[in-house]
């Protein structure tokens, strides 16, 4: 295994690769005009391993060459009532655990500004935010007084810009070098001990227990369990207040205070015992799952069924392009209006509106997760349409 790939987050662990994809699209959530250009979007290559030093996962074929994250990336997921209702939970916890006010707030990855400016204007904090895919217009009519918006990735050129809380949401996962980049905010912190950092992130634990191959995509180059993340956050030199997952199981949370010294302590052996043995049934399940998905899709078809996606996102993206469906899916339905009338990378299908749902009449609509099942319904009611709803899980 001396040749085997040395892994970016412990930097002592070699990854054992147990699962690959080849020729995916390297972007998800790309806004494409025409079905064309969405067809020949630069594709990369998946290539997934594990390393049994602290249980890291990481797609060893990644490019960062090949990911976009510029004007056309539109990932927001703030025009969902759903959503939106957890972001507001999410703000006012960290805003009371943390005494978030009047305090300088600084987020990492802050996509449209959204969470950023839940936390400033909940607390009346200053707020720093970084991200090339931020556009102004997307705040107009918001006080964005007290908040600074960098159109530009967050790196050592930045880390002198202090703050009291330290918010990184769905980023870390695009990231590749892990540990490279967690020094970098470590050396942001400096000797401020009553800094609180928050990462949030995708937990691989249900990824890998439940093989939702629909959470595997191309931008998404590091996967993270509690014991991986635990482990990049001690050995970069903080102390962990904690671990949690939220929104039904899908999200990974972490809290940390700088600490003097690093932690290269192993995670515990029952823990990447653990990961290892769902990461050696990835491979089984894997192929079950989507035979089983395939021949769903094929029955529909051959039945004459009319099938849309409820989401154009990238879990979408990897559901298709997994599957290798095309004609099989009419269309993708999303409720983000951005996203209509733009066509998915890779395939190419056409994203359209909910309120176009009505010409299309599905008789099967797919959702992409779970968590969005009753939301959904109520809409698909509103519409005065009842097609069969079945979710990814």
């Amino acid at each position: 295994m001396s040749d085997a790939p040395l892994c970016p987050n412990c930097r002592t662990g070699r990854l054992q690769l147990f699962h690959e994809k080849r020729g995916v699209p390297s972007n998800s959530c790309i806004l494409l005009a025409t079905r064309e250009e969405a067809r020949a979007y630069p594709r990369g290559d998946i290539a997934l391993g594990f390393c049994p030093h602290c249980g890291f996962v990481s797609n060893t074929a990644f490019e960062a060459r090949l990911t976009e994250y510029s004007e056309r990336y539109e990932e927001t997921q703030g025009f969902s009532p759903t959503f939106n209702r957890f972001h507001e939970a999410l703000a006012d916890r960290l805003i009371e655990k943390h005494g978030l006010r009047d305090k300088r707030v600084l987020e990492i990855g802050c996509g449209k500004g959204e969470f950023l400016l839940l936390l400033c204007e909940k607390g009346h904090n200053q707020g720093l935010g970084f991200d090339p895919a931020y556009l102004p217009a997307r705040t107009a009519g918001r006080d964005t007084s007290r908040v600074e918006f960098v159109r530009d990735f967050y790196t050592e050129k930045y880390t002198d810009r202090d703050a009291d809380f330290v918010c990184c949401k769905m980023t870390l996962e695009h990231i590749h070098p892990t540990a490279d980049f967690l020094s970098t905010v470590r050396r942001a912190v400096g000797d401020r001990p009553e800094t609180v950092v928050f990462f949030q992130i995708p937990d691989t634990t249900r990824i890998l227990r439940d093989c939702a191959f629909e959470d595997v995509y191309y931008e998404h180059c590091s996967y993270f369990s509690p014991a991986s993340l635990s482990y990049l956050f001690r050995s970069q030199g903080f102390r962990v207040l904690g671990t949690d997952t939220e929104y039904d199981g899908q999200y990974l949370t972490i809290e940390a205070t700088p600490v003097a010294a690093p932690d290269t302590t192993p995670p515990p052996p029952a823990e990447l015992q653990r990961l290892a043995g769902w990461v050696t049934d990835f491979g089984r399940k894997y192929r079950r799952k989507s035979a089983l998905w395939r021949k769903r899709v094929d029955g529909a078809q051959a039945a004459g069924r009319k099938i849309v996606l409820w989401s154009s996102g990238s879990k979408a993206v990897s559901f298709l392009t997994t599957l290798g469906l095309d004609a099989e899916v009419a269309c993708a339905v999303d409720i983000n209006p951005h996203r209509h009338g733009f066509h998915m990378p890779g395939t190419g299908h056409v994203i359209v509106a909910p309120a176009q749902l009505p010409e299309i009449r599905p008789d099967l609509v797919i959702v992409m997760n779970a968590i969005y099942r009753q939301e959904i319904g109520a809409e698909l009611a509103r519409l005065g349409l009842t097609p069969e709803l079945i979710c990814i899980e």
